[in-house]
């Protein structure tokens, strides 16, 4: 399938997926991803090409083995209201994570919950615009869409975007004034736009102007792929893709969303027990504490920045 036509065939799907009812195309959705398991077993949810280093690699802060980071995209509003108990569940286990809000979807994100959260040493995030799978369907709607976003992320003191679907062009991006993206995978074949950067290292992205900003890839698969789409009822996939990772020393990024958690033993079929993310927390800080580096997006794009002269610039234009 060339490129136009796939990118045709995904802004219809856009188009008409609010007019499709959610147990149609969950229950196509769930057909096509057995599918898809079974023909890229080989390459997810490991892919072992993308355990390589990259030349000049300086090693993670502190002689740490490995980076473990946090993220949350909150995609409505029942999403929303869970995120102070989601963030009270992590600051318990001693964790911390970024938070991404859509600036203009179904909801507005109170001020009190990004200030609860900066405070409590959390980072916010901007996550799309809309949030509508509209922000790629043209190099002009990117363009009209960027000075909205950037007026989000200096009023909500963010440095850091994922687009909503993971959709992503890492040249569209640097009309963003970002320090680093985070809207790509090593390995994902689910993901409407399934090309990933093949590789669990962050990695800078320069512009033609001699700036640029560093990708963060998400590297263990998006818990909506695996509790909701694929019915896993365990943490076994996670556990074992962050143990690969971590033998390779590279960064294990993490996309939990809360609209798809359930705090109580009620639960519709498009949410999963939270226990299960809470479970994997526990295993994480029991078995890696030591050895794992617990950092915010921001941090790790920080490093990046620091030792930019350690990282060959990236030909990646995904």
């Amino acid at each position: 399938m060339t490129l136009n036509r796939y990118e045709g065939l995904r802004n219809t799907y856009y188009l008409l997926k609010p007019a499709i009812p959610w147990p149609v195309r969950m229950a196509l959705r769930r057909f096509l991803a057995r599918g898809l398991r079974r023909r890229f077993r080989a390459s997810w949810p490991i892919n072992e090409a993308s355990g390589r280093a990259p030349e000049g690699w300086p090693g993670w802060p502190d002689g740490k083995e490995f980076a473990f980071v946090l993220t949350h995209d909150i995609e409505g509003k029942r999403g929303l209201e869970r995120c102070r108990g989601l963030a009270e569940m992590e600051m318990g286990l001693e964790f911390r994570s970024s938070f991404n809000f859509v600036p203009e979807g179904e909801y507005a994100t109170p001020e009190p919950l990004r200030a609860f959260l900066r405070e409590h040493g959390f980072e916010v995030g901007v996550h799309d615009l809309h949030h509508d799978g509209k922000l790629y369907r043209s190099r002009q709607t990117f363009q009209s869409a960027a000075p909205k976003i950037n007026q989000y992320l200096t009023s909500w003191g963010a440095v850091g975007f994922r687009s909503g679907f993971m959709l992503h062009d890492l040249r569209w991006l640097q009309d963003l004034n970002i320090r680093y993206d985070a809207s790509t995978f090593d390995t994902d074949p689910f993901e409407p736009q399934p090309d990933g950067v093949n590789t669990i290292f962050p990695f800078w992205v320069p512009g033609d102007d001699g700036a640029g900003y560093v990708e963060l890839p998400c590297t263990l698969p998006q818990d909506f792929t695996l509790f909701i789409l694929l019915q896993e009822t365990a943490i076994d996939v996670w556990k074992s893709k962050l143990e690969w990772v971590a033998a390779h020393g590279g960064l294990a990024l993490v996309n939990a969303h809360p609209d798809y958690m359930s705090f109580d033993r009620r639960r519709s079929a498009s949410e999963y027990g939270a226990d299960l993310y809470q479970g994997f927390l526990e295993y994480v800080a029991q078995r890696y504490r030591k050895t794992g580096w617990f950092a915010l997006p921001r941090d790790v794009a920080n490093y990046v920045c620091q030792h930019r002269s350690a990282f060959p610039a990236s030909s990646l234009r995904v």
